[in-house]
């Protein structure tokens, strides 16, 4: 599984790399390789309102440490930013950006993309197997 998830994330990567509504600067940062599936987590848990950093790490399963030094690295891209949250004054949020919510839907299209590539690969009724598998082996 491990093989095939790193197989997904470098197929979803290609295609962001080379989508043309993704600006110049991050499509030649993850055509060489400089963008990786731990920047993904960003994209894939980052809530469209914005998230605390700790909320973040715990959905993508990683330290504090560890998000916030993937948050820094983001906002260096002008994918992220930080600002204070409306709820309470002494935390902040991590949001997209417009540029990060650019990068948002070409993951998107891109998630789209490869599972119908490999849905196409394996045929109709083993991704479906494969995909119900995958939710029962999720949810416990």
């Amino acid at each position: 599984m491990g093989q095939a998830l790193r197989r997904f994330d470098e197929r979803v990567l290609f295609l962001m790399a080379h989508d043309a509504n993704v600006p110049l600067a991050l499509s030649n940062l993850a055509a060489r390789e400089q963008i990786g599936a731990a920047h993904i987590h960003i994209t894939r848990h980052l809530a469209l309102k914005g998230s605390r950093l700790t909320e973040l790490a715990a959905s993508a399963g990683m330290s504090k440490q560890a998000m916030g030094d993937l948050v820094t690295q983001c906002e260096a891209w002008d994918l992220v930013r930080r600002e204070p949250d409306p709820l309470d004054a002494r935390a902040r949020r991590i949001v997209f950006t417009d540029t990060g919510l650019l990068w948002l839907e070409a993951f998107r299209q891109a998630v789209a993309r490869t599972e119908a590539e490999f849905r196409t690969m394996v045929g109709d009724d083993v991704a479906t197997v494969v995909a119900l598998g995958l939710e029962a082996y999720a949810s416990r």
